[in-house]
């Protein structure tokens, strides 16, 4: 009996002592934890997620998940999750996905999350890693701002060697061009009849030197043309939802409405992603920015199909709109109507829009604001 006792108490240190670790791992580990069972309820609540949801455990012990997400994903959750428990179909357990999440004063923030599945004594509980990805994706930002100012100081090296080129290859036929008006304005001013064959040839000449003008112009612009921007598959969706995440680091999101959604007849698009998500990143922006002063904050991206098979993406907000004066200077370099603003993200926009083959234009949208749609070159078949 002496020895069932021992055997019971050694059991029972050696659960407390499980117990003790998984307590001290969880309250030390940086990625938070969040418990939840099959109705959502949040029955555990780490300190990590403390801190980075700015909630206290007793605060959401028994609340429903979603009051830490932004929409869409908070109306749709309960959805998620009856939709697998009727057919099992597993859409993010066992899978790491980038997502939004929203913290207690509203704001929202791009998160890392993967999800896994428990039994505990016949009762099935959701578990949720989340990784607060604001640091890391504000230092993949600044390499890749690093990058962009290294290519920008390349392509200015590049185009003061280019200048300097065409302003030689230039001189040549100008100054002949300038040498043949000059002899034939010298013919014009000479008294008696005018030499027509000398004057007709100089004329010839002069024109002919300025088709040669034409043609250096003609065929730098098709070398330039043929460096077209590298493009691969990329998912739509996931373009969308990291470009949106990345916009919205450092800018206060408190109160804003966004939701994104992709038909589902849409998968991939053939784009350069970094080039892509800086088109998003300035529309969202700008789309934030012109919202401030409203009540309502409304933000949507999404994405179409279009009659000729191309993906149609809008990102449409509830600002002021545009006004007529601007809209017509809406993509020219310089123009904007921010007191800090170079006015040049538009036409960046523009430039990596129609370097992918799309074009880019602006509607009002039936928010009251602005609505930006380009479009894109699908990688599936349409």
């Amino acid at each position: 009996m002496a020895v069932a006792d021992d055997d019971t108490d050694a059991l029972t240190n050696a659960h407390s002592l499980e117990q003790a670790l998984l307590g001290s791992i969880l309250a030390t580990v940086p990625d938070a934890l969040i418990v939840i069972d099959m109705r959502a309820r949040i029955v555990s609540f780490s300190a990590a997620a403390q801190r980075m949801f700015q909630y206290a455990e007793s605060d959401v012990l028994g609340e429903n998940i979603s009051m830490l997400m932004p929409s869409p994903d908070r109306e749709k959750h309960d959805g998620y999750i009856g939709h697998y428990l009727d057919t099992g179909e597993k859409k993010i357990i066992g899978v790491g996905r980038l997502t939004s999440a929203r913290r207690r004063d509203g704001s929202t923030f791009p998160i890392e999350l993967s999800v896994g599945e428990v039994q505990d004594q016949g009762q099935r509980l959701f578990t949720g890693f989340i990784r607060d990805l604001t640091e890391r994706q504000q230092a993949e930002r600044r390499v890749a701002d690093l990058q962009a100012e290294l290519a920008h100081a390349g392509r200015v090296t590049a185009m003061g060697t280019l200048a300097s080129a065409l302003a030689h290859e230039l001189n040549q036929p100008l100054t002949a061009i300038a040498n043949y008006l000059e002899a034939g304005r010298d013919l014009l001013a000479q008294d008696g009849p005018v030499d027509r064959d000398l004057l007709g040839e100089a004329m010839s000449e002069s024109a002919a030197q300025a088709l040669r003008a034409g043609e250096i112009i003609r065929s730098l612009r098709e070398f330039i043309k043929r460096g077209e921007t590298m493009r691969q598959p990329e998912p739509l969706r996931g373009l969308l939802a990291e470009g949106a995440a990345l916009a919205f680091i450092g800018i206060d999101s408190r109160g804003i409405d966004m939701d994104v959604s992709v038909d589902p007849a849409l998968d991939k698009v053939l784009a350069n992603r970094v080039q892509l998500q800086q088109v998003i990143i300035n529309l969202v922006r700008n789309a934030v920015e012109a919202m401030q002063p409203r009540p309502v904050r409304i933000l949507r991206l999404f994405a179409v199909p279009t009659e000729e098979g191309k993906a149609e993406v809008i990102v449409a907000d509830s600002g002021p709109g545009l006004d007529p004066d601007m809209s017509r200077t809406l993509f020219t370099p310089f123009t904007t109507t921010k007191p800090t603003g170079m006015g040049v993200g538009l036409s960046i926009s523009q430039t990596i829009v129609e370097g992918h083959g799309g074009r880019i234009w602006a509607t009002p949208s039936q928010w009251g604001g602005t609505a930006f749609h380009f479009t894109l070159d699908r990688a599936d078949e349409p």
